[in-house]
This record gives structure tokens, sequence and C-alpha cells, in this order.
């Protein structure tokens, strides 16, 4: 089981706190609009790409793009911290890194550089504020409704992978792992001494 550093440790639980937050906000968003569209526009009574099978909670969800916008600047720092410090330390290719297989590598690698990345900018792209000052962003995923619907699944696929990455910590050994993630040595105590 791989040792891990003070910084992946702290930009791991960093990150759970934060995927929580966006999880628990991004419900609540969803739950106010749950249709996803395609293009420019969308709104009630206008013809969706997808209905979502949930509740249509009508309301304010101000409370959730507040903890949503919040937890995605804390996510996204942190993120920038733990591949920059991968990058410095070379864990990426370290034995630690190494011990893992092919596809979990390959699964860490691509919600990393590949579905991080496109969540964050696709957020930003139907972000009011930053469509008016970047209408480029907002035409590279062809409106702000399909920044939108792309956000959404790729966000459903994170949390898909956290999914599966909390119930394989624990069918593999779930005191050692906790262990591992939180002082960093995957032995106990009493095998230290």
């Amino acid at each position: 089981m791989p040792r891990h550093s003070l910084v992946v440790r702290l930009t791991h639980w960093i990150n759970a706190i934060a995927s929580f937050a966006l999880i628990v906000s991004g419900a609540a968003i969803l739950l106010a609009h749950p249709r996803l569209y395609w293009g420019e526009t969308g709104a009630v009574g206008a013809p969706s790409l997808i209905d979502l099978p949930i509740p249509f909670i009508f309301g304010h969800s101000g409370w959730g793009r507040y903890l949503h916008f919040l937890a995605a600047w804390v996510g996204a720092i942190t993120g920038v911290v733990y591949v920059s410090a991968g990058v410095v330390t070379r864990r990426f290719g370290h034995a630690s890194f190494q011990a893992y297989n092919v596809l979990q590598r390959l699964t860490y690698v691509f919600v990393i550089f590949v579905l991080g990345p496109l969540v964050l900018i696709s957020g930003l792209a139907f972000s009011p504020m930053l469509a008016s000052a970047a209408p480029w962003l907002v035409g590279v995923f062809g409106g702000q409704q399909s920044a939108r619907t792309i956000h959404f699944f790729a966000a459903a696929a994170i949390v898909a992978f956290l999914i599966v990455h909390v119930v394989m910590v624990a069918a593999t050994g779930f005191t050692a792992r906790m262990r591992s993630m939180i002082v960093g040595d995957p032995g106990s105590v009493a095998e230290r001494l």
C-alpha cells in the first residue's frame, strides 16, 4: 500500500469536503431546474433535451449557487496544488503511484486531467458573468445550456468515480487505507515500534 505525503493527504481531504459540498449544492441547483438543454437558451416551458426524473422544486437556489461556486474554487485551487506537487516531486512516476494497476492509474489520470478541468471550464462557461466577459468560452461549448448539460454529465462521471473509489477503499482494507490517508503510514503504530 502506498505511503502518502502530507500534501497528498491534505489535498485529498480538502477535496473530499469540497466534493461533498459540490454534490449537495449541485443537487439543490438541479432540483430548482431539473431539465437539460442544448444550445444557448433553455427555460421552463421551452422544449428540453432531457427532463431528469427528479422533483421540480421551484424557488430560489441562491445558497446552492453560492456554496457551489465557493466549493468549486476550493477544489480547483487544491487540485492545482496537488498536481503541482505531483509534478515537482515526480509522484506520478514514483513507486507509490506505480503501486496502482494500469486501470486505476488511467482512471485517476482521466479524472484529474480530463473530467476535473472539463467540469470547471464548463461550469465557468454557463456563468452569466463569464459569458459576458469571455463569450468565446461559451462558444466552445455551443452555448450556455450546452455547457450546463456537459457540466452535468462530467460531474455525474466524477460522482460515479467517487462512489467506486469509496467502495474500493472499503473492499481492500478500509482501516489500513484510511490510516494511510490520514497519517501517511499504512502500518500500525505497533508495527513501527
